[in-house]
């Protein structure tokens, strides 16, 4: 068949449009492909040298007189314990940093002086002394972190051709650090406390302790709580249900409920669980049951669509073979459902992990500097500490929460990874 001109002219027409959104859509492809690498380099680039710390190598001089020992008293393990505890390592450490360094005699560059070994050096020591590998009398060589503001210089974060007055870190400070270089008492070190630590003011102290373990109550809760109450109420309404005002009521109701702010969830967990209940406040269970109720619309909603796309003859097969209608729906179309609950399901809980405005409504945006221990000690979140630590005025913190967004992305694609696991299996089955 000979086409006309003028139909030729149209098929060239709509091939040259096909052609041209086409490539639209490629070109959208790499914008969006350019911006997420964007961000993952700026925060790879910015976060990755919060993973490791400067440490200098300070012997220490713990002295009878220091320690507020008498010698020629005789202490039980109770009452040693305790003068180990309160002994004043703040002294100690100076005077370890004036000994290293006998040259310097001002106050001021004593002051310096003292500043360039974080107070995590009193902690460090402390412990040696407490689990008895320092003892009184000894001169006890330990690796402690230096302050802040001299790990930034270090990681070469600060200029030191600027003038002084503009840079944190003082030119005698820079003089002595590259002292401790030339003698080999400074190193770089992989920051494994910074995974087991809890918050603190200091930023080269600060760890993702208490906030990875809050997020992972927190999330305990709320899939305890969403998916098992989620995924019945899907089966009642998609199974069991009678068509009526009500059922639409309810399908109405939770459509609407997935898409209210998350701010409002906090406010009602706020007045409900805070106010009149009287749970604790700051705790991984208010957390959590303030998520699952903004999760759970979401859950019933997939757990839904799963199960109206199983086959009816599915259904028609099993109760044809004398099975009931609980049994139909446990053994038969439940675990055919399974792999879409899951993708829900991990969809509910990667917003959850990701949501600060409810968390922050119910006090878990203060400041906490222990690692919780149970669903009712207080304790921080993933994206609550990210939220702090981006609010602190310290350039340290810059690092430390760029750092910490990589570790809730870690946390994310571990979580749909395991997802995507489950569902395989399930989809061999």
């Amino acid at each position: 068949m000979t086409l006309s001109q003028e139909a030729l002219k149209r098929r060239a027409k709509r091939r040259t449009a096909e052609t041209r959104f086409r490539s639209y859509g490629i070109i959208a492809l790499g914008i969006a492909g350019a911006m997420l690498l964007t961000l993952f380099f700026t925060v790879f680039t910015t976060g990755i040298s919060a993973f490791w710390r400067h440490e200098a190598l300070i012997e220490f001089q713990l002295t009878e007189k220091r320690m507020k020992i008498d010698p020629t008293a005789s202490y039980s393990d109770a009452d040693y314990e305790k003068l180990a505890r309160s002994a004043p390592y703040n002294l100690i450490v100076k005077d370890a940093m004036y000994a290293l360094f006998p040259d310097v005699k001002k106050r001021k560059h004593k002051k310096h002086l003292g500043k360039m070994i974080s107070y995590g050096a009193e902690i460090a020591l402390r412990n040696a002394v407490l689990k008895g590998k320092a003892h009184v009398g000894d001169n006890f060589k330990l690796w402690v972190p230096v302050s802040d503001d001299l790990d930034t210089f270090l990681k070469g974060y600060i200029d030191a051709s600027l003038p002084e007055k503009k840079r944190r870190v003082k030119d005698n400070e820079i003089e002595w650090v590259h002292k401790l270089q030339d003698n080999k008492l400074i190193r770089s070190s992989f920051d494994w406390g910074f995974f087991t630590r809890a918050d603190s003011r200091e930023p080269e102290m600060a760890g993702m302790g208490g906030a990875i373990k809050g997020s992972f109550y927190l999330l305990l809760v709320t899939f305890l709580l969403s998916v098992p109450i989620g995924v019945m109420a899907a089966i009642y309404l998609e199974e069991f249900a009678r068509q009526n005002k009500f059922t639409d009521f309810i399908e109405i109701n939770i459509n609407n409920l997935a898409a209210v702010p998350s701010i409002i969830f906090g406010l009602l967990g706020l007045a409900m669980f805070l106010n009149f209940l009287g749970f604790p406040r700051s705790a991984p269970l208010v957390g959590g049951m303030v998520l699952s109720l903004m999760t759970l619309p979401t859950v019933i909603i997939a757990s839904r669509n799963a199960i109206a796309a199983v086959p009816p003859t599915l259904r028609e097969a099993a109760i044809g073979l004398g099975a009931s209608p609980m049994q139909t729906v446990l053994h038969h179309v439940l675990p055919v459902a399974l792999p879409g609950i899951l993708t829900g399901t991990i969809l509910g809980l990667a917003r959850a992990l990701g949501e600060t405005a409810p968390l922050i409504m119910i006090g878990m945006v203060a400041f906490i500097a222990s690692v919780p221990d149970s669903i009712v000690d207080p304790s921080s979140a993933l994206p609550v500490q990210i939220f702090l630590w981006v609010d602190s005025p310290e350039r340290a913190f810059v690092a430390k929460s760029n750092a910490a967004i990589m570790v809730m992305l870690g946390f994310l694609l571990v979580m749909n990874g395991t997802a995507a696991y489950l569902r395989h299996r399930a989809e061999e089955r």
